[in-house]
């Protein structure tokens, strides 16, 4: 299990300030800061792992069903997770039909470094979710961190940004409407 855990954090450590080496197709597009779109999971349901709430509490994607939900992986060390925490923070509080989770992937002493993330920032919308296992990674096949997937009211996938982005723009506003139609 530490291998595992070893081997994947040299795997996120190596993309995290990169977009993923394999080359684009038609249905990607690229925001202000340097995100990636892909539509190639449009339709999949959100997997049934579990992370932890802001109070340690047991949760999954489907306890936030029934409305859109943009769910962000992110960690404290990743240069440009850190850079799109602001964006995201404004986007929590200017949308309130939009749930916005962004889910922490430190490995250690995750609890107290997330708490002090949010807190020496001052992100007030935003709440640290905590993935310590990195088990929503896993499961969505999530290889470059931050990863930003939105779904819809019902739990299906309708896209993923992978890599950095500006969420308070007008086209981050268009696509995030998506998950409306």
């Amino acid at each position: 299990m530490r291998l595992t855990l070893a081997f994947l954090l040299i795997l996120l450590t190596a993309g995290c300030d990169r977009p993923p080496a394999e080359a684009p197709d038609a249905s990607e597009q690229v925001l202000a800061k340097g995100g990636k779109l892909d539509r190639s999971h449009a339709g999949k349901p959100a997997p049934d792992t579990e992370f932890l709430d802001p109070d340690g509490e047991k949760t999954t994607i489907a306890d936030y069903a029934g409305k859109p939900l943009l769910l962000n992986l992110w960690a404290t060390w990743c240069a440009p997770c850190v850079a799109e925490m602001p964006t995201l923070d404004a986007l929590a509080a200017r949308e309130p039909n939009l749930r916005v989770l962004a889910v922490s992937q430190d490995v250690e002493g995750q609890e107290v470094k997330v708490a002090g993330f949010f807190e020496e920032r001052k992100l007030s919308r935003l709440e640290p979710y905590r993935d310590p296992q990195l088990g929503l990674m896993t499961a969505l096949g999530a290889a470059v961190l931050p990863t930003t997937i939105l779904y819809d009211g019902r739990g299906r996938e309708v896209w993923r940004m992978t890599g950095a982005a500006d969420w308070t723009g007008a086209e981050a506003a268009k696509l995030l409407a998506e998950a409306s139609k």
